[in-house]
């Protein structure tokens, strides 16, 4: 008997893929990408053979494209079915006795109706709102054909950003971070990849800055925050991401911008300009950017809500916010018109205010009516 032909004596819930989709998603079959969701979410994958004899057997249609909340929620309602917009049942969750029959009607396209008791639609089954992206958008459950493949794409890349975060990121990268994501999808490229590459503008960056070559250090960090962005969407699109990727990725982010700032003090000294009140600049931007982050951490330990996912109002302020991309804006600014000096004194006063406006909205939360501070995007 082969391994797919073993009986299935886990009590756990094991997963099947039936179909097959005509064409391939970000260098993926829709087969292999349902392989990473069930390893993500702790199915245990069988094949369309394999004999069924205890738990519960979540059938998927490899047709359609399912986001991975889609299928951790399936995974935990026995009996139901969930359809796509039409009214068919595109995956379904039997327990063992009725597997065999779900795998040949859902593989055939027969009426799976009478194996479930309750027929759920992508949005009844899953959430709209995404607390971890700070978002609201329905879960994707769309047809795969050639003709929807590049929609498809588009979807699934627009569900991999967050909602609340800086202007760039949010206006100026969507498109060409699309089309990059894609080529390093293609190209078999893993995200610690571009991680990786990003760090090493990071560290360019930060000698540029400091021998105050301001243009050739702005084109590095500018590359580097793009590359920010890309690498996080090609481990959401591609179910690659990594607890060490995250550590990387994230860990890269938090620490470098402080010593860009450094570096960019140095070098306004290094090319002989002299800056008024610098040291005092530098402190209120390197420290108010470990206050903020505090005040950040405060807010979410009190209330157990992102500070800029509360109210609109902060999420708009999260668009301007003194952090790394709204800074760089203020200091390629600077160095057009001439003066990197400036542009860091700009950073110092934008810093002290962000600081104000994050305390007066730790203290507007603590004079909240209990159970009013929740995001404003889930409602």
């Amino acid at each position: 008997m082969s391994a797919e032909n073993q009986p299935n004596e886990a009590a756990g819930p094991s997963a099947v893929t039936v179909g097959q989709a005509k064409t391939r998603l970000w260098g993926m079959s829709s087969a292999e990408r349902l392989s990473r969701i069930y390893r993500r979410v702790g199915l245990v994958e069988a094949g369309p053979e394999t004999v069924f004899i205890a738990g519960d057997v979540v059938v998927v249609d490899a047709g359609w494209v399912f986001d991975e909340s889609l299928i951790k929620a399936l995974a935990g309602r026995p009996g139901v079915a969930l359809v796509d917009e039409t009214g068919r049942v595109v995956a379904v969750n039997v327990p063992a006795a009725q597997a065999r029959e779900a795998i040949v009607r859902l593989d055939t396209g027969e009426d799976v109706t009478a194996l479930a008791a309750t027929r759920l639609t992508a949005l009844e089954l899953g959430s709209a709102y995404n607390s971890a992206l700070r978002k609201r958008e329905p879960p994707v459950l769309e047809r795969l054909t050639p003709e929807t493949r590049v929609a498809v794409e588009k979807r699934l890349f627009q569900g991999s950003y967050k909602g609340v975060t800086d202007l760039v990121t949010k206006y100026v990268w969507p498109t060409p971070a699309r089309i990059v994501t894609r080529w390093c999808a293609l190209a078999k490229m893993t995200p610690n990849q571009v991680t990786l590459i990003g760090f090493l503008l990071v560290l360019a960056a930060f000698w540029l800055f400091w021998t105050g070559q301001w243009g050739w250090g702005l084109v590095c960090a500018w590359i580097m925050t793009f590359l920010d962005t890309v690498d996080g969407k090609l481990a959401r699109v591609t179910l690659t991401s990594s607890k060490w990727g995250n550590v990387f990725d994230h860990g890269i982010d938090l620490v470098h911008p402080p010593f860009w700032w450094w570096a960019w003090y140095v070098g306004v000294g290094a090319v002989g300009l002299t800056m008024p009140h610098g040291p005092l600049a530098l402190a209120i931007i390197v420290g108010g950017y470990v206050l903020q982050r505090v005040e950040e951490g405060i807010f979410l330990a009190l209330f157990k809500v992102e500070m800029h996912a509360w109210r609109p109002f902060d999420s708009f302020f999260r668009l301007i916010t003194a952090r790394r991309n709204p800074n760089l804006i203020l200091l390629t600014l600077a160095v057009l018109a001439g003066r990197p000096d400036i542009g860091f004194l700009a950073v110092a006063v934008w810093t002290a205010i962000c600081l104000v406006v994050h305390a007066a909205q730790i203290l507007q939360a603590l004079g909240a009516p209990k159970g009013a501070v929740v995001s404003w995007l889930s409602r």
